[in-house]
């Protein structure tokens, strides 16, 4: 299959189509690491029978603070354009200290430890409930929106506020990520969902954990499990960085080889041309 043009906004979601256009290989993918330069042994078993780890540290305290305030920048910028909470996306093409945070060493060593020396950091997405939104996440899995193939992408969760039930933290079921592609129905964004698809019954496929995070710490999550959020029904906002992550052996397609960074090792530039660095803030 040829790599087609790139879009010119990476915000836009492929169609259910355009995703099913791709020959993909759908199945989880086992860290086989023996020896891991960050992550314990325990846990390399607790991501393969889970699918998920967290928290981890990543910022301290005073960056963290800094990293808030720097978001409430670009928020208070998208809000004046006319743009809501969830729309900054691709933020790593668009902002300096993004793409910063993307090839950020606490979270590259974790990535590296997961899935070999040779990583590509490929997006940055905002997700911000404000305070009383409403919205929620519904059950689905990262892999049924990417055009990417084998499914090895791994999802960097980086809290930027303090992050609980009450305001909407991440939920997974755990073990899901075995179970392959799950049927999903097309969901009405109208109705809440900040998403447009839902996966019923997702107790079937695993174990339920909250993931509760404090600003500065992170989660990691396979492309294959399910995992949603309730809605902010409180007087504090709840905002993460979703940073997205895969081996360099993975191929992307409809254009999204063209958002990828190399932030660890090497890759064929046939598959990752290799993003630069904006210059802006």
């Amino acid at each position: 299959m040829n790599m087609m043009q790139p879009q010119t906004d990476f915000a836009i979601i492929p169609s259910r189509e355009e995703i099913a256009s791709v020959e993909r290989d759908i199945r989880f993918f086992p860290s086989t690491t023996t020896a891991p330069e960050v992550l314990t042994t325990g846990d390399i078993r607790q991501w393969n029978d889970d699918g998920y780890l967290a928290p981890l540290d990543v910022l301290t305290a005073d960056e963290a603070k800094d990293y808030r305030e720097y978001f409430d920048q670009l928020l208070a910028e998208a809000l004046a354009a006319g743009r809501d909470s969830y729309s900054i996306s691709s933020a790593h093409l668009k902002h300096g200290r993004v793409w910063d945070l993307l090839n950020h060493p606490k979270i590259i060593g974790p990535m590296r430890d997961l899935l070999g020396h040779d990583v590509i950091g490929w997006g940055a997405h905002f997700f911000c409930k404000m305070p009383g939104d409403g919205k929620r996440v519904d059950w689905h899995q990262d892999c049924s929106y990417w055009p990417l193939t084998p499914t090895k992408a791994i999802t960097a969760w980086l809290a930027i506020d303090d992050a609980d039930l009450e305001n909407g933290c991440m939920e997974v079921f755990a073990g899901s990520h075995t179970y392959g592609l799950i049927d999903f129905e097309t969901s009405d964004t109208t109705s809440g969902n900040v998403l447009d698809q839902t996966v019923r019954n997702p107790e079937q496929y695993g174990r339920l954990l909250a993931t509760p995070l404090a600003a500065g710490q992170m989660s990691v999550h396979s492309d294959l499990l399910l995992h949603g959020s309730l809605a902010n029904n409180s007087n504090r906002r709840r905002c993460g960085l979703t940073l997205r992550y895969c081996p360099a052996d993975v191929h992307a397609y409809l254009g999204w080889n063209q958002k990828g960074v190399v932030v660890s090792g090497l890759a064929d530039a046939k598959l990752w041309p290799g993003a630069k660095r904006p210059t802006t803030r």
